[in-house]
């Protein structure tokens, strides 16, 4: 997977990254639709996810949590706002305490995933918009955006299995 472009605009509040896979799009799209694929490459390597719970429909939810390399859990959820074939998806992510409960001390952001077909490849659209410039440099300053090349770099070696 080669990530072609990473777009940070503070006045529209996003973060938008660009990357290609030398697969289909359906292969592509199985990375986020089945749980144990999305749980192999969610998380940064030093930080790999559990998927508790994943129903990719709109309304629906998904769980997980990351374990950080000190042993700490970080839990996180997904609101499903809307699913489209082959695949986009779009839907609210947060920060979730120890009971799998939204963190109401942390930004909430609203994610979309595009996967265009590329002559039997796929480009894959990853656009993050942000609740406010602070929600930003607040998650930005975490790490975010380094995580989120971590776990997506993990999916050449997915694909390929």
């Amino acid at each position: 997977m080669t990530v072609t472009d990473v777009v940070k605009d503070r006045s529209m509040l996003t973060m938008t990254i660009t990357a290609e896979l030398d697969v289909p799009v359906e292969r592509a799209r199985q990375l986020w639709a089945d749980p144990r694929q999305l749980e192999r490459w969610w998380g940064p390597p030093e930080c790999p996810a559990t998927v508790v719970e994943h129903d990719l429909t709109p309304g629906g939810r998904v769980t997980y949590f990351m374990v950080i390399p000190d042993g700490t859990r970080a839990n996180g959820w997904w609101n499903v706002l809307c699913v489209e074939p082959p695949l986009h998806l779009e839907f609210k992510d947060g920060f979730a305490d120890e009971a799998g409960c939204p963190n109401p001390d942390m930004p909430v952001s609203t994610g979309t995933v595009d996967l265009h077909d590329d002559g039997g490849r796929t480009r894959m659209v990853i656009s993050t918009r942000f609740q406010s410039a602070e929600a930003m440099d607040q998650l930005l300053s975490m790490g975010m955006e380094e995580g989120i090349l971590g776990a997506l770099s993990q999916m050449d070696s997915l694909v390929e299995a």
